[in-house]
């Protein structure tokens, strides 16, 4: 399978998808990620462009044409930036979000609150936000396939929040923390990235 690349969400850092990679490396994939900063609060376009040229160099470096991007949380939302706005879908072909608030989250309001003017993503992740209305806009590219995995009982991304046209959609009954170390979490990312190896496990 291509690479893959884990783009961790709001406030969080890569240690954050430790278990994930772990799990992921276990498994024979060759996985990279990254810190978006001390903490992820930066604009997300800003991050999405970080991304751009972590993946040019990944590709070049493994000689793939394409990689996978597994995002959590706002991490989901630089993904399907990358792919929407920044040329992406001619570098990606899966991108799995795990509890991506794609129509926005008022739990984004704490971050108005504690980080102010400081954090550009606390702003643009709030419902109707100049940025999110820019991102909806456009189908998903051809050639993408794009996953959703929200979680049942997500109080800070609920699942009226998640919702994607055009992207397969999976439910679990979890909260939003629990969707990267979850062992059926885990299972369904794999049967994304290794269709094959569907009813294997």
């Amino acid at each position: 399978a291509p690479p893959v690349l884990l783009i961790h969400g709001f406030l969080g850092t890569r240690g954050s998808l430790y278990m994930l990679e772990r799990r992921l490396v276990d498994d024979g994939m060759c996985v990279f990620s990254f810190n978006l900063g001390a903490v992820n609060a930066r604009d997300i376009r800003s991050s999405a462009f970080l991304i751009h040229r972590k993946i040019e160099r990944i590709l070049a470096q493994t000689g793939w044409e394409k990689i996978d991007i597994i995002g959590h949380s706002m991490g989901g939302l630089i993904g399907l930036y990358y792919i929407k706005k920044l040329g992406g879908q001619e570098r990606v072909r899966r991108l799995i979000m795990m509890g991506s608030p794609i129509r926005g989250t008022w739990s984004a309001l704490a971050g108005v609150v504690t980080l102010g003017l400081w954090s550009t993503s606390s702003w643009q992740l709030l419902p109707r936000s100049r940025f999110l209305d820019e991102l909806a806009q456009g189908p998903i590219p051809p050639g993408v396939e794009v996953h959703t995995i929200a979680a049942a009982r997500d109080w800070v991304c609920p699942l009226p929040s998640t919702r994607l046209a055009g992207a397969s959609a999976t439910i679990v009954p979890l909260g939003h923390s629990s969707l990267v170390v979850s062992d059926e979490v885990y299972r369904r990312v794999i049967q994304i990235l290794r269709p094959e190896k569907r009813g294997a496990r």
